[in-house]
């Protein structure tokens, strides 16, 4: 119940808050309007540009990760090898019995 209330209060406030914007406007409503059309532009055109910015960021992280993995399966394949390679010179080397 109590949440209900602050609901209401909440959509009372905002129809307030339209009403002494729509009273109060410094402009024109076609003014209003065109100024509010360029600010969504803009700011489409932001997002646009981020998003590019950010997939390009992502894809230079996801290439140096690659090659960072591919260097240590390199350096693990080497370190296996090596220790193949000991074991077998280890068998193989005469006993000194």
């Amino acid at each position: 119940m109590e949440d209900d209330s602050k609901l209401s209060y909440f959509f009372l406030g905002l129809g307030l808050g339209v009403a002494a914007g729509v009273l109060f406007a410094p402009k024109a409503g076609t003014e209003t309007r065109e100024f509010l059309r360029s600010k969504a532009e803009e700011g489409a055109d932001y997002v646009k540009r981020r998003g590019t910015e950010l997939r390009d960021s992502a894809s230079d992280l996801v290439d140096r990760g690659k090659e960072t993995l591919q260097r240590h399966r390199d350096s693990l394949s080497q370190a296996v090898e090596a220790g193949k390679q000991a074991y077998r010179d280890a068998v193989n080397a005469p006993s000194a019995e």
